[in-house]
């Protein structure tokens, strides 16, 4: 009888707690104690806020996953350092070369990636939301260059990551390029040089976790109805399957750093593995090939724009097929044979295409970096006349393959202005186009607007002056 009060006290007891609380209500079957009441009431009662308190785990692999959340911070919480609307172009995927397509994306910089959306940032942010990501950039090892010879349009910068994805980024403003440009360098800086660092090292536990959870979720039911002697094996065979993720993820790992220590084209060639080329060569080095003081190519092409270009519409400004002045350009390379006047090379675009890849990808410019200041200062001066003795001086202090290349394009360049009136190219066009080509500073970072202005005005002087700063040479 003493039992049956004591139950039935302690039963209107966890009545009376649950009505006040807001427990959810159930029945208590067959309860063997007390203390066996309270402890199973316990596990059901709720919070003021209406949650179900969950017992701690103390499964190992759950404390991973709570300690790597509070140790990681979402990619949301990353601070957005810059964003706008630029022209964007994806031209290697992987190392993979794609065809160029620009498109406009808004662009967000955070303190490590680049995320590119398609549409403006409240419609990127809504589509994210419903599961549209946005194309993302590790900027962790990645590199950031400007890359004129890789479009026609102006101020294009690239962006190379350690996965071996390329990207062009480009605006017409100046400004707006150049602080871009400033912006992911900064960003770039900041991180550490090596790719494989926490980054990478969390994504191979994330990587390595995830498989072995799924291994064990795959063969827990298996060793649970297997008998003992076969559980060993199976155990065996667990942890084989394991290892073999881990060795993959490593083989992975090296050969990324593999790719990435690449050397350069430079480095080969001083090895004497790539024997030197025309293009990409410096312009001494081509003429003490050629025992010279003009490239053979050069010559080559003027003769041919003479021979039947001088009278076509945007002449040097139009642009030729890209495909086929790569063809001439490995042709050239190849040290092949070249004859310009071979059905393949109708096109007059590609030849004068080919004639200002040649001057936008040597080494140093045709115009020595050590004399760009000098140039930039001597069309500064305000008396005409001293202006032009000043540059003729500069022109004549020039190495030989300088000043004679120089003196034969711009003498080629004074016929295409002959022709104006049909070609329609002025010496403010040539200017515009042959100026950034053969002028530009070691250090292109600083004033490129400005730099843009006194390289088409010199280019533009040496055309129109050219009898006064080229006559009294000897050929």
């Amino acid at each position: 009888m003493q039992k049956s009060m004591n139950s039935d006290t302690s039963v209107e007891t966890l009545n009376s707690t649950r009505q006040g609380t807001g427990a959810v209500q159930m029945r208590i079957k067959n309860a063997n104690s007390h203390h066996d009441r309270l402890s199973q009431s316990k596990s059901m009662i709720l919070t003021d806020a209406g949650k179900v308190i969950e017992p701690i785990s103390r499964h190992r692999r759950n404390h991973s996953q709570h300690a790597l959340k509070d140790v990681i911070p979402p990619l949301e919480q990353l601070m957005v350092e810059k964003e706008g609307y630029l022209q964007k172009a994806k031209i290697a995927d992987g190392g993979k070369k794609l065809r160029k397509n620009w498109s406009t994306s808004w662009i967000v910089l955070s303190s490590r990636k680049l995320e590119f959306y398609k549409e403006s940032k409240q419609q990127a942010l809504s589509n994210t939301k419903t599961g549209h990501k946005p194309e993302s950039v590790d900027l962790c090892g990645a590199h950031i260059e400007w890359a004129k010879e890789k479009s026609s349009r102006k101020n294009v910068f690239q962006i190379t990551t350690v996965s071996g994805n390329e990207f062009l980024l480009q605006s017409d403003i100046d400004f707006i390029i150049l602080d871009w440009f400033h912006a992911i360098k900064n960003a770039i800086d900041r991180l550490p040089k090596d790719p494989s660092g926490s980054s990478r090292n969390l994504e191979l536990f994330k990587i390595q976790r995830s498989s072995s959870t799924e291994l064990l979720s795959h063969y827990d039911n298996d060793i649970k109805e297997q008998k003992p002697e076969h559980r060993k094996s199976l155990m065996f065979r667990l942890h084989h399957s394991a290892s073999d993720t881990s060795d993959k993820n490593r083989v992975k790992s090296r050969l990324k750093k593999f790719i990435t220590r690449r050397p350069s084209l430079k480095t080969l060639q001083e090895k004497g593995l790539i024997k030197d080329q025309i293009f990409g060569s410096h312009l001494h080095t081509v003429c003490e090939r050629e025992n010279s003081t003009v490239p053979r190519f050069v010559k080559q092409c003027i003769e041919a724009v003479e021979k039947r270009g001088l009278d076509v519409d945007g002449i040097y400004r139009v642009s030729g097929n890209l495909a086929t002045i790569q063809k001439l350009r490995f042709i050239v390379n190849q040290e092949e044979k070249l004859n310009l006047d071979d059905s393949q090379w109708e096109d007059i675009h590609v030849v004068t295409g080919a004639l200002k890849m040649f001057f936008r990808e040597l080494p140093e410019p045709l115009f020595p970096y050590s004399f760009f200041e000098r140039f930039v200062e001597a069309i500064k001066k305000q008396d005409y006349n001293t202006r032009i003795e000043t540059i003729k001086t500069l022109v004549q202090k020039l190495p030989p393959p300088n000043r004679d290349t120089m003196k034969i394009l711009f003498g080629h360049l004074t016929k295409i202005v002959a022709k104006a009136s049909k070609n329609l190219m002025s010496t403010q066009s040539l200017g515009i186009v042959f100026g950034p080509t053969l002028l530009r500073a070691e250090d292109e970072m600083g004033n490129m607007a400005i730099h843009m202005v006194y390289q088409n005005q010199i280019a533009e002087l040496m055309l129109t002056e050219y009898n006064k700063i080229f006559g009294s040479e000897e050929d």
